[in-house]
């Protein structure tokens, strides 16, 4: 896919006209780990954050990196996971999650050669983005940023103003992770950021189930859904069975959208 066919976030998720569905995929996490993509985008995902293994992912959670290990284990590396992205036919936006090292030597212009749409960079400071959001933009990728429950008022503004496609929305101060429940900290946070900004506030690490992901959906504009299914994956789930499972999560986001109405019961499929 080239530069000028590829979908643009931004445009993309604000002209979806309802809650929003980002599931992530550790690239190269099985030979065929493209098919988990095509599963995502034909089970209704309106983005696919595709991770890039990392040897050392200190935002990333027990899951991501044990997915991380295997796809390098595989022998998966940036190069051949954005040919395999490259000859993969999505209709859906990919952003790319990644560290800063791996991206400081010519890795955006890469990324935008493969078509990728958005760029999520967690170990990337406010204070040194600059360089990294004038060279997204040129490339026409959409630099998101990060805020926390811990991000103060004025830096959460400037986060803000300065993120494109949307705002990532980290629920809980801890690393990426299943939990039982969605924390509290996360319809807090997904409040403050609605009040400063137009971008759709997207809410992530944490989000396990069909249920937790309508809670996100009605605290801020929708949820990013990673450690619950590579853990499906790492335990040998097939294509078709991740699409069941965000299939489950995107009907949950669709019933779940009013606070005062209650959602029916979608099962979350667990084996």
């Amino acid at each position: 896919m080239n530069h000028e066919d590829r979908p643009v976030l931004g445009a993309r998720l604000r002209a979806a006209g309802r809650p929003l569905l980002v599931p992530y995929v550790t690239g190269g996490i099985t030979a065929d780990w493209t098919a988990y993509l095509l599963a995502c985008q034909e089970a209704g995902a309106d983005a696919i954050e595709v991770g890039l293994p990392f040897s050392d992912p200190m935002l990333d959670g027990v899951t991501i990196q044990q997915a991380s290990d295997r796809a390098i284990a595989r022998g998966a590396t940036m190069d051949s996971i954005l040919a395999d992205l490259r000859d993969t036919p999505l209709r859906v936006p990919v952003v790319v999650m990644t560290y800063a090292n791996l991206i400081l030597r010519d890795g955006i212009s890469r990324l935008a050669a493969a078509g990728v749409s958005g760029l999520i960079v967690p170990d990337l400071p406010l204070e040194e983005s600059a360089p990294f959001e004038a060279a997204a933009a040129a490339a026409g990728i959409d630099l998101v940023l990060l805020v926390a429950p811990s991000t103060p008022a004025g830096r959460l503004r400037e986060i803000c103003a300065r993120s494109r496609g949307f705002v990532y929305a980290i629920s809980v101060m801890d690393t990426t992770g299943e939990r039982g429940t969605l924390a509290g900290t996360a319809t807090a946070l997904a409040a403050r950021v609605k009040a400063v900004t137009d971008l759709p506030v997207l809410i992530g690490f944490g989000i396990s189930t069909p249920a937790q992901a309508a809670a996100a959906g009605r605290a801020g504009d929708g949820a990013v859904v990673a450690s619950a299914l590579m853990r499906r994956v790492l335990d040998g789930a097939t294509p078709a069975e991740l699409g069941h499972a965000v299939a489950a999560l995107r009907a949950a986001l669709d019933l779940g959208v009013s606070p005062g109405t209650p959602h029916a019961e979608v099962p979350d499929h667990r084996g």
